[in-house]
């Protein structure tokens, strides 16, 4: 490098070790494996989000290396000032490429997966109802009716009616209750009704990659079709209380058959 200054040097050597580290980054897969339909096109999204800002991040690395190589030479005596059309170009043209790639690439991409988790009705879902809890989760199915139960906030009790049940609504007496545990049949679509009974708590399975707010005064909503069997964690994604880190819950994706079974086995709110 010459008889260029040692910060120089030590500047590119830092902007060359950073561009290695953020082009590794990208490699390596830290993601887990996903395992609902939705889930292929937030992980497609979030690739994008990834190699454009990457894209910029070592562009601009090299850009500003480039730059200190010839300032710390002594090259700048010879600069000429552009023209201001060049110089309104290279202000305005790169914005214009960033809101393009970012912005306009991220709705062209997201656009049919917002539609899958939030628009589209699909056909025969799996109904279930989740309810949060400092610091637990509360599950109903609507059972074979497929009607919900009508429920109220001060009914509940935690001993023998966590969602409230009315005693003498038909439909509830079927309903299925559980305790942090969730069913599910593997390739069928899943409509999940979120409230809940104090502060703000989130839905999140990694493995599905959906996350949706449970809101206090309203009733949210997530869909998602599951395409591989397992056992998934169930976790609070949004800080609660103390006990935060104790919300967790379990899903377990089975055979549309032994789902079935599952069902019919379960014990119903009117017993």
């Amino acid at each position: 490098m010459g008889g260029r200054p040692a910060v120089a040097k030590a500047l590119i050597v830092f902007f060359a070790i950073l561009t290695a580290i953020t082009v590794v980054g990208f490699l390596i897969p830290w993601r887990r494996e996903v395992a609902s339909e939705e889930g292929k096109g937030i992980d497609l999204t979030i690739t994008y989000l990834l190699v454009v800002a990457g894209i910029f991040v070592v562009l601009g690395h090299v850009i500003l290396a480039r730059f200190i190589w010839r300032s710390s030479g002594g090259e700048v005596a010879a600069y000429g000032r552009p023209s201001k059309r060049a110089e309104w170009a290279w202000s305005i043209v790169p914005v214009l490429v960033m809101l393009v790639l970012s912005e306009a690439g991220v709705l062209f991409v997201s656009g049919p997966v917002w539609d899958s988790l939030y628009v589209e009705s699909p056909e025969d879902p799996v109904l279930l109802e989740v309810a949060g809890k400092q610091f637990e989760w509360y599950v109903r199915y609507p059972g074979k009716d497929g009607k919900f139960g009508k429920a109220d906030l001060k009914s509940v009790n935690e001993t023998d009616n966590l969602f409230g049940l009315d005693d003498f609504d038909d439909d509830a007496q079927d309903d299925i209750i559980k305790r942090g545990q969730i069913c599910l049949p593997v390739g069928r679509p899943v409509v999940v009704r979120l409230r809940t009974y104090d502060v703000i708590h989130s839905f999140f399975v990694p493995e599905f990659r959906v996350k949706q707010d449970l809101l206090p005064g309203y009733a949210t909503r997530i869909k998602f079709t599951p395409t591989r069997e397992g056992e998934f964690d169930l976790a609070c994604a949004e800080l609660c209380g103390l006990g935060h880190y104790t919300m967790k819950g379990k899903v377990r994706v089975v055979k549309p058959e032994e789902f079935d079974a599952w069902l019919k086995e379960q014990m119903t709110f009117g017993g």
